[in-house]
């Protein structure tokens, strides 16, 4: 069965011809050509039974596309018209280089961009938005670090070659997280660590973002979110995401259920045995305002040694949790 030829892609280019034109329709294995009304196509890639890309030949006026194969050529009226115009041109890219992740919105300007079908960068086609007959904005796609040469086609044909570099990244590194742990709640800051912080566009602790500032290329500070357990850190930028290898814990505020004894001296130097939950992060024991020495004996026991002080005051304890609430009273006596 000979080919069929059912549409062109697009459907008009330059008298000059260098267009690049899609063909599609059926029966074309085997194929061994593409026509441009009587002239052959300058350039003819079989791309699958269905589908061709043919590079349009100098002409004129409005031809009929047709495809050959073994068994004949296709018969049905496709038109592809020669239009009088330019084909593009590009004076400039803005940016000219970028990561090698991609990502990075070039503008590109010349002129001849109307209608414009295709953007590639290299051998890879961009995602585009033409803005107007000489400007036109596209995403530069992802690839190796090396030059390439971008370039924009439309029915006119392509444009000459603008280069564009792309650079090797190196993804963020997280170092170390002060303080490395936080109450359940969060809201606290910590300050993070590391290496390739510029340009820093998320924080997470574990799955949650945080909000941050990036202080400099070694430094973000960032107000830990609400949370539970032990959480990775992860610090993102264009060029990728750290590793996740540094931890920050939630901690529980410790609690306070009783004191033996409750009373003591007033001049204080006695050891008082504290007995709750949540003391193995315990940074601080305060009787009233006034901090004591103080041993963690295990999470649920501590030994303090209360300064000099008189009436009755509340204990307190510290922790990256937070501090206990309420105070347990403790009374000196004269």
């Amino acid at each position: 069965m000979a080919p069929v030829v059912s549409s062109v892609t697009p459907h008009q280019g330059s008298f000059a011809g260098g267009t690049s034109v899609t063909i599609t329709g059926s029966g074309f294995g085997g194929a061994s050509a593409a026509r441009f009304g009587g002239t052959q196509a300058a350039g003819f890639v079989l791309v699958s039974s269905t589908k061709i890309t043919a590079i349009s030949p100098p002409g004129a006026g409005t031809v009929n596309v047709t495809v050959t194969g073994s068994s004949g050529s296709s018969t049905q009226t496709v038109p592809f018209t020669y239009v009088n115009a330019p084909a593009p041109i590009i004076t400039a890219l803005a940016p000219n280089t970028g990561p090698e992740a991609g990502g990075t919105t070039v503008t590109v300007t010349g002129s001849g961009f109307t209608g414009a079908t295709q953007v590639r960068f290299g051998a890879l086609a961009s995602s585009f938005t033409v803005v107007s007959g000489s400007q036109l904005t596209a995403t530069a796609p992802a690839t190796g670090p090396a030059p390439v040469l971008v370039t924009v086609t439309t029915p006119a044909g392509t444009s000459n070659p603008a280069p564009f570099c792309y650079f090797a990244t190196t993804a963020p590194v997280v170092t170390g997280i002060a303080p490395s742990g936080g109450p359940l709640a969060g809201g606290n800051t910590a300050t993070i660590t590391g290496s390739g912080f510029a340009g820093a566009t998320q924080v997470r602790f574990g799955a949650v973002a945080s909000g941050f500032t990036v202080v400099s290329d070694s430094e973000v500070t960032a107000t830990a979110p609400g949370g539970s357990g032990t959480v990775p850190i992860t610090v993102t930028t264009p060029d990728g995401s750290s590793a996740g290898d540094v931890h920050y814990s939630y901690v529980a505020a410790p609690t306070i259920v009783s004191l033996n004894p409750s009373e003591g001296p007033s001049f204080g130097g006695n050891s008082v045995t504290i007995v709750g939950t949540g003391f193995t992060d315990v940074t601080g024991v305060l009787f009233g305002a006034s901090p004591a020495p103080f041993s963690i004996v295990s999470d649920t026991q501590i030994v303090a040694t209360p300064s000099a002080g008189s009436g009755t005051v509340m204990v307190t304890m510290v922790s990256a949790g937070g501090s206990s609430s309420p105070g347990v009273p403790y009374t000196y006596l004269a």
